[in-house]
């Protein structure tokens, strides 16, 4: 450091190199997020030429060598001379920082690329790019080295670390080859450079996967092939062809069938189209003949398509987008959609406020969203995002044209004399004034559900064992199947910090039942109120009283569908728990051994909790000649353990085993609650069929 400051200090970054001194700035981190923004940045040029009516297949390839590459049957770049650059049009858009085709000159009437930054910030971050084009009858070729134009030394099979050499006088754009009369498309190869990323930056797979699916639900007719040949060496065998992981992904049902996919509870409505137009005008610089920029009013015309369906469940899931780009942060036309659902469906119920009983009470955004799955779609010329990440949408006009266009859809959807129209709004204002009155009830629940101190009463169920302590961090909650268990937990559990809970065999399904039902079941209440942090949207972490809730059932068939109904109950309603790690299955063991010691020696008792782990000790025993006691007792309730077992194996943080319940996946995680406890059959039957050859028969309790 130095006190001295003056002009020879600055730096100036010229071209691509800014791009490689501050990549956060253009990619967001040099992590797994940035590198998979590079690949956005890739597909979303081949989907612009898609949504443009340029082709309907991309395919995506994750090679072994941890290159990646786009294939598309778009325009395909330019090859031409760039006049004002004399470069070809390939070399431009993979070398020039706000360089491309998307500036408003005609070439697209809407896109995702907005700030000609996609390609080449790829092609400054890659250790190589390969680029191939067939237009005009022929395959041109280019490669890059870290943005440098140039050639690779290949012996064989294209790689990174090949002997590069950079053009010197000027660069060539390589004809490679011929192809027939009128195909044309673009493929980019890129290895990500590892001076830029980090070191456990990787593709994402199941994210890659989940982009491509929502791509072909926003551009119907677009098929997406992904396909992942990572790791698949190695599985070959007999000299055949390795095996690749490769999914399609192809859909004509549009953003309506993106809603239904979404969606995991049973519906209250269909799944409603709301579609409208408006035009606002804006000024912006454009570009004069002579290279000045002057301030000119431009017209612009925004396009909005919504699907939205309501469902029984308090969940929602709302996915906005802008030109095909997704936007999960929101944005102005996010704002005017909710906002114009909030107001339209407030003058509803205020014109129903009889029928439906609502008394002073207002609708909040939170009862409206609630069991809410929406896809909303705008197509806008020249969308103002916040940043080139484009996870906001920023242009102000666009609020009010959503808002227009919602307000108008809406308005036609509640007048309609159709009966069916009519049954679904009448069905729409029952459950979102529901939702309202929950939400209601739950907050002056809630304030009862607080600790007691000792010059209080407490309201708590009389079947509840508390602990002593105070101390949220310390304290655990366990919820134990049937009073015999309690009994015994009573003797087992140590009082300071181990509370106690006992439910009636199992509680109610609450991935079919609606809310009322759940709030008005025993069990369900019970629980929900000893943990005292709410329930469902007005659940607050901060104030649960326990650290730990441990669900303790027997190790049989039914104590399995109790801890899966108490999971049900956890995930629909106090989620937060579950993705705080704050929610664990006890394992009780299976078996106990008492092995038998020569003389006078204590005979030795070894716990056991699975039929593997029960047949592995035998055979060492029976190695070690020692015998032990038959027959071996088998736990099928926690009820047959005394006191001291059930402390030493299951309830004693010493030497107990806890399995925490976590959820990486809350759409997968959705979908399989869905199929194993909602309400249709078919899918639940098929998959227990399809599953059966996983099922050990000898585990089954009969």
């Amino acid at each position: 450091m130095t006190a001295e400051y003056s002009a020879h200090h600055l730096q100036v970054l010229e071209g691509l190199e800014a791009v490689r001194k501050r990549p956060g700035m253009y990619i967001g981190s040099n992590g797994s997020p940035g590198l998979m923004h590079c690949l956005w940045e890739i597909i979303d040029n081949a989907v612009d030429e898609a949504v443009a009516g340029n082709g309907t297949r991309i395919d995506v390839l994750l090679h072994e060598d941890g290159s990646v590459e786009v294939r598309d049957r778009g325009r395909g770049v330019p090859v031409d001379v760039e006049p004002r650059t004399g470069l070809t049009g390939v070399e431009v858009v993979y070398t020039k920082l706000h360089a491309g085709g998307k500036f408003g000159g005609g070439s697209y009437a809407a896109s995702g690329g907005l700030h000609g930054v996609g390609a080449s910030v790829v092609n400054a971050l890659s250790e190589r790019l390969d680029v191939e084009v067939d237009r005009n009858g022929k395959t041109y070729a280019m490669s890059f080295h870290r943005g440098e134009p140039g050639t690779f030394a290949d012996d064989g099979a294209p790689r990174a670390d090949a002997p590069f050499t950079p053009f010197e006088d000027r660069s060539e754009l390589r004809v490679i080859g011929k192809v027939a009369k009128g195909v044309t498309g673009t493929r980019v190869r890129y290895w990500a450079d590892r001076q830029i990323f980090t070191k456990d930056a990787a593709f994402q797979l199941p994210e890659l996967e989940t982009r491509a699916r929502q791509t072909a639900f926003l551009v119907p007719g677009l098929e997406i092939v992904v396909r992942d040949e990572r790791g698949a060496a190695g599985t070959a065998e007999d000299g055949a062809a390795p095996a690749a992981n490769e999914t399609s992904y192809h859909y004509e049902g549009g953003i309506s069938e993106f809603v239904e996919y979404l969606a995991t509870d049973a519906p209250v409505t269909d799944t409603w189209r709301l579609q409208g137009s408006g035009g606002f005008t804006e000024t912006v610089p454009v570009l004069q003949a002579d290279g000045s920029m002057k301030a000119t009013e431009v017209h612009r015309e925004c396009a909005v398509d919504i699907a939205l369906r309501w469902g029984t469940g308090y969940e929602t899931a709302l996915r906005s987008f802008v030109n095909i780009i997704s936007t999960p942060k929101g944005g102005t036309h996010q704002q005017g959609f909710e906002q114009e659902l909030l107001k339209t469906l407030r003058a509803q119920v205020e014109q129903n406020a009889r029928r439906l009983k609502v008394g002073n009470d207002k609708l909040e955004k939170d009862d409206v969203l609630a069991g809410l799955t929406a896809v909303l779609t705008v197509t806008v010329p020249e969308p103002q995002f916040e940043g080139q990440t484009k996870e906001v949408l920023g242009t102000p006009a666009v609020r009010t044209i959503v808002a227009q266009v919602v307000r108008k859809a809406l308005g036609e959807r509640f007048s309609s004399t159709k009966r069916d129209d009519k049954n679904q709004a009448s069905m729409l204002l029952d459950k979102i004034v529901a939702e309202m009155k929950a939400r209601v009830s739950a907050r002056a629940h809630k304030e009862t559900q607080r600790r007691k101190n000792a010059l209080e009463s407490s309201s708590l169920p009389a079947k509840l064992v508390d602990c002593r302590s105070t101390d949220v961090a310390q304290t655990e909650l366990f919820i134990v199947e049937g009073d015999s268990a309690l009994g015994t937990a009573k003797h087992a559990r140590t009082s300071e910090y181990q509370a106690l809970l006992p439910i009636r065999g199992k509680i109610l399904n609450v991935q079919k039942a609606s809310v009322s039902d759940m709030l008005s079941n025993v069990e369900c209440a019970s629980i929900i109120q000893v943990i005292g942090a709410g329930s469902g949207r007005s659940f607050d972490l901060s104030t649960a009283r326990y650290g730990k809730i441990i669900l303790m059932s027997d190790a049989d068939v039914d104590g399995a569908h109790i801890r899966t109904l108490l999971l049900t109950l956890f995930y629909r309603y106090m989620r937060p728990l579950i993705e705080d790690g704050r929610v664990f299955a006890a394992v009780p063991p299976l078996h106990r051994v008492i092995v038998m010691n020569p003389g006078s020696k204590p005979n030795e008792t070894i716990y056991t909790y699975s039929e593997g782990e029960l047949h592995a000790l035998l055979a060492k025993l029976r190695k070690q000649n020692k015998r032990w006691h038959e027959p071996i007792q088998r736990y099928k309730g926690l009820g047959e353990m005394d006191a001291e077992q059930l402390a030493s194996t299951t309830m004693d943080r010493s030497g107990r085993l806890l399995r925490r319940v976590r959820m990486e996946d809350v759409e997968a995680a959705g979908r399989v609650f869905e199929l194993l406890m909602g309400n249709e059959v078919a899918p639940r039957r098929e998959f227990i069929i399809d599953s059966s050859d996983r099922l050990a028969r000898e585990a089954i309790d009969a």
